[in-house]
Formats: structure tokens, C-alpha cells, sequence
């Protein structure tokens, strides 16, 4: 099969080369991006009268009968035309006959391809953003159903003070919060359209840049025609943004991961996000939370093989960047599909809140209470934290915790405890009075439901 840019060649290459430098197996994906972008190239081709208006309408019909098959699956690509662009422009030829082959006048497939990344990024983040606030808002939710539902508060995964079950939720709110922002924000960045810049220096056709853009959407377009076409920093910033997100994704299926087993038995995972064993009978996996601690590393990775890819490549483009493609359609693919599971993993999952006010009760998470106790009467902080640690010790050597210890064994290490240290050692007191702006008392939380539903309503 003869090129469309064979004319300088005396000699093809064989099938394995083709096949290898071919990038049509992935970059398909952009097939309605490319479309798209022909649609409104030819249409500003048209206004400009650079194209015949008969050309223009017959390469318009021809590239909205390729959408049709296109949303119907009935478009069949060839290695043989290597990539999305160049499988398009044959079916567009074999379509309507030459004519078709105008429609790459004042346009390369350098400026054509950053057109379409840019035009499914636009696409993709928009879904990406609206699958963080569909979480959040379950992640709401649930924060609701259980602000005065105890839980134990870990720091080095040890036992450290009780707190709001909801507080410990709204954690991960907040770290979505972010992650929603550092995508609305990223999308300045990929608001920008790269086509008029032609291969490299612009072309010398009377093009309107601005009406392409108006065409397609866009904000802006690139001011130099060598960074438009060499520019990948908005799939770079996508990654990067996908990174923290699966990585917070990643803490909180660690989490759940924790909280589902018998060692602590706080949740339990609707059947739908779970499975079983092939010899274990009893067994029930949280093997959803689990693919998504694991793929956080294909996300890294994606992240790692683009900044590599670009660290040495001179302006403009060269051949490296066809590696830009696969790595962001993985990604998106991957945070997608993790997000819609996580929602529905989070708003099934059932709180087991016995067991956590069991555990609450039998720690000695309550101990800083008993240091800030004195604290409050007047002993330095430092010799507060050592009776305590003095009482915790006696404790641990009958086998007992703080509540359960008479008070004439406290007044042992001071006289200031009286009576009413039972009441301040409760876990539903000490958290009731952590009262502190963002902390984990009960009007605290109210208070940061309510900022969070300002962020969703």
C-alpha cells in the first residue's frame, strides 16, 4: 500500500517495521478527537476561502459519515496507515475521492495530534472532576451518618486518641478537594489549542487560528507554533494530578483493607466489592481496594516514562513523543475506573460501630486526656506526660486500662486527680472536647460539613 507521504521513497518497509513504528493500536482512541478537529479545521478553511466552498461540503459530508460509523464501532483501522490520522484521511479519500486529500492543507499531523490530546484531555479531566465530587458526596454521606460514632485515631498505626469516625472521612474529603482543584486548575493548561501551527513554523496558508479555536472551544491558542507542537507539559500535569490521586486513593484502600479484616473487623465490604477464595470457602477478599493500592504504580510509572521521554528530546517533535499516548489513555482509564469503584465500595460499605466503640474501650487512646487533665491544674506538661505514662504502666501490668483503675491508685502518682477524671477519661468526652477549629470534637464537625457541602452545592 502506497504512503500518503511515500512520494520521497523509493523503498517500503517491511511489515515488522511498519508495525513497530505504528502507533494506530492505541492512538484509535482519539478517533472522534481527530474527526472533531477535521470537522472545524476544513470549516475554517472554508470561511478563509483557502478550500473551494463545494471541497469544504464534500469533506465535511465525508467526515460526518466516518463519525456515524465511528460512535457504531464500524470503522476498521490498518497498521498499514500507522496512526489515527493518516487511517482517517485514506477512509476519508476511499470516501469521497480525492478531494478528500485537501483536507490537510495548512495543517500537520504534528499540530493535529496535539489538537487531539488536547481535545480528550478536556474531555477526560471534565469526567475526572465530576467522578472526585460524586465521591465527596458520598464520602458526605456517610460523615453525616456517623459524626458521634467513635473510632480509634492511629499514628504509626498504634492506638494514639479517639476521634469522630466522620473526622476520620472527612480526611479523605478534603485530600479529594484538592485533588479536584489541581485539576480545575490544570485545565488553563489544556485549554489552549496547538492546530494553525502546522509541523513546526506555521504555514504559509491565511489561516484563522481564532476561528479555530472558537470551533472547537478553546480559550486560547499557542503564541509560538514550536512550543504548540512540542508541548506535552498539560499530559505531564495530568499525570502528575492522577499521581496524588491515586495515592490518596491508595491510603484509604489501605485503609479499608485494614478495617475489613477479623484484627479489627470495622466494616465490611458489600459482596458486590468483594470475592471470595478457590480453596478457602470462609474467605472474603477486598480485592477492589486491593487492584487499586496496586495499580497506583502503573500511574506512577505512566508519570516516570513521560518526564523521561521528554527530558531529552530537542524542539520540536520527534518520534520519542509517540510514547506520550499510551501512559495517558492508561491513566485515564485507571482513575476512572477507580473512582466509580471507590464510590460505590465506600457507599455500600457497612460500619461496624459496636466493634468500634469496643475498640475505643479498650485502649489507651484516652491517655493524653489525662496529661492535658493535669495540665490544666497546673502541672507542667512534661510531668503531666510522665504520670501518665506511670499510671498507662500500671495499667498494662494488671491487665487493666485507665477507666478501670480505682482512683486511689491515681492519686498515687498525684493528688490532683479527683473523682471527675472518669468523666474527662470517656472516649465520647475527650472527643466532644477537642473543640479546636478543624479538630474532632462534634461542633467542629458539623462545622466542616457544612464548608464541605460549600465546596459540592
Amino acid at each position: 500500500m502506497t504512503k500518503l507521504w511515500g512520494g520521497r521513497f523509493q523503498k517500503s518497509a517491511e511489515a515488522w517495521v511498519d508495525e513497530f513504528g505504528a502507533s494506530i493500536g492505541f492512538d484509535q482512541q482519539l478517533v472522534m478527537e481527530d474527526l472533531e478537529g477535521s470537522i472545524a479545521h476544513v470549516t475554517m478553511l472554508g470561511a478563509q476561502e483557502i478550500l473551494p466552498v463545494e471541497d469544504v461540503a464534500m469533506i465535511l459530508d465525508g467526515l460526518k459519515q466516518l463519525q456515524v460509523k465511528a460512535e457504531a464501532g464500524e470503522l476498521e483501522f490498518t497498521v498499514a496507515n500507522e496512526d489515527i490520522h493518516l487511517n482517517l484521511e485514506k477512509m476519508l479519500i476511499d470516501l469521497i475521492g480525492p478531494v478528500g486529500g485537501k483536507l490537510h492543507t495548512g495543517r500537520s499531523r504534528n499540530d493535529q495530534v496535539a489538537t487531539d490530546m488536547h481535545l480528550f484531555l478536556k474531555k477526560r479531566v471534565a469526567e475526572v472532576i465530576g467522578l472526585i465530587e460524586n465521591f465527596q458526596k458520598t464520602l458526605l454521606i456517610q460523615a453525616e451518618q456517623h459524626v458521634e460514632t467513635i473510632a480509634p485515631g492511629y499514628t504509626h498505626l498504634q492506638r494514639a486518641q479517639p476521634i469522630s469516625f466522620a473526622h476520620h472521612l472527612m480526611a479523605y474529603f478534603w485530600m479529594l478537594e484538592r485533588d479536584k482543584q489541581r485539576y480545575q486548575e490544570s485545565m488553563k493548561r489544556i485549554d489552549i489549542l496547538p492546530l494553525g501551527a502546522g509541523a513546526m513554523a506555521g504555514t504559509t496558508f491565511p489561516i484563522d487560528r481564532l476561528k479555530s479555536a472558537e470551533l472547537l472551544g478553546f480559550a486560547n491558542v499557542y503564541a509560538n507554533s514550536m512550543d504548540a507542537v512540542s508541548d506535552r507539559d498539560f499530559i505531564v500535569e495530568f499525570l502528575s494530578n492522577s499521581s496524588l490521586l491515586i495515592a490518596h486513593l491508595s491510603r484509604f484502600a489501605e485503609e479499608i483493607i485494614l478495617w475489613s479484616t477479623d484484627e479489627f473487623k470495622f466494616i465490611e465490604l458489600d459482596d458486590a466489592f468483594s470475592t471470595g477464595s478457590s480453596i478457602m470457602p470462609q474467605k472474603k477478599n477486598p480485592d477492589m481496594a486491593e487492584l487499586i493500592r496496586g495499580k497506583s504504580g502503573r500511574v506512577f510509572g505512566n508519570l516516570m516514562g513521560l518526564l523521561t521521554v521528554l527530558k531529552g528530546t530537542p524542539l520540536t517533535y520527534n518520534k520519542d513523543m509517540q510514547e506520550d499516548k499510551e501512559g495517558m489513555f492508561d491513566t485515564v482509564h485507571t482513575v476512572l475506573g477507580a473512582l466509580k469503584i471507590f464510590d460505590g465500595m465506600v457507599a455500600t460499605m457497612t460500619i461496624n460501630t459496636k466493634r468500634l466503640h469496643a475498640a475505643v474501650h479498650s485502649d489507651f487512646s484516652n491517655a493524653t486526656e489525662l496529661a492535658d487533665y493535669l495540665a490544666t491544674k497546673g502541672m507542667p506538661f512534661r510531668e503531666a506526660h510522665e504520670v501518665t505514662g506511670k499510671l498507662v504502666f500500671t495499667c498494662i501490668q494488671r491487665g487493666i486500662y485507665l477507666l478501670d483503675l480505682p482512683l486511689e491508685d491515681m492519686k498515687v502518682e498525684s493528688e490532683l486527680i479527683e473523682a471527675d477524671i472518669y468523666e474527662v477519661l470517656a472516649p465520647e468526652a475527650a472527643v466532644r472536647r477537642r473543640n479546636s477549629l478543624g479538630g474532632t470534637g462534634f461542633e467542629q464537625i458539623k462545622i466542616q460539613l457544612e464548608k464541605a457541602k460549600a465546596c459540592l452545592f
